[in-house]
């Protein structure tokens, strides 16, 4: 089974999507800070992360793909840099901020895409799938 890591401050949509990814054969750990989240994905190294990028802060999930795709050769994330990441986000919605994809256009770390909340799981799972191939 493939291991995700879902961190996002919504307990029950973590539950959910938690339920329903464990029906198409992931095993998913959930956790509910950008703290928390950095200390799973250390000792669980999941197979693709999705989070929220508002967390305590609007920016709070921005900062943890930052420091995750730290590129420094002694970064503590090493071991992880590289694990595909999906912001799942209502950020569009909630603020004035925009986003783009097209990395010469945008500000982002590298990550493997960005869904708006509520995503379809289908949508869901199409991307998933495609990141842990």
């Amino acid at each position: 089974m493939k291991k995700v890591l879902l961190i996002d401050k919504d307990s029950a949509l973590c539950d959910s999507l938690a339920e329903q990814l464990a029906v198409h054969g992931y095993t998913v750990r959930c956790a509910h800070s950008s703290v928390e989240g950095r200390k799973l994905a250390l000792q669980e190294k999941p197979d693709a992360i999705i989070t929220e990028a508002m967390l305590e802060t609007d920016t709070a999930g921005f900062e943890l793909v930052y420091q995750i795709r730290d590129d420094r050769p002694d970064s503590r994330y090493a071991a992880i840099r590289d694990t595909p990441i999906l912001l799942l986000t209502a950020i569009d919605q909630l603020t004035h901020f925009r986003f783009s994809l097209n990395e010469k256009q945008s500000y982002l770390p590298t990550i493997s895409g960005m869904l708006s909340k509520p995503a379809q799981i289908e949508t869901l799972l199409g991307k998933l799938n495609e990141m842990v191939e």
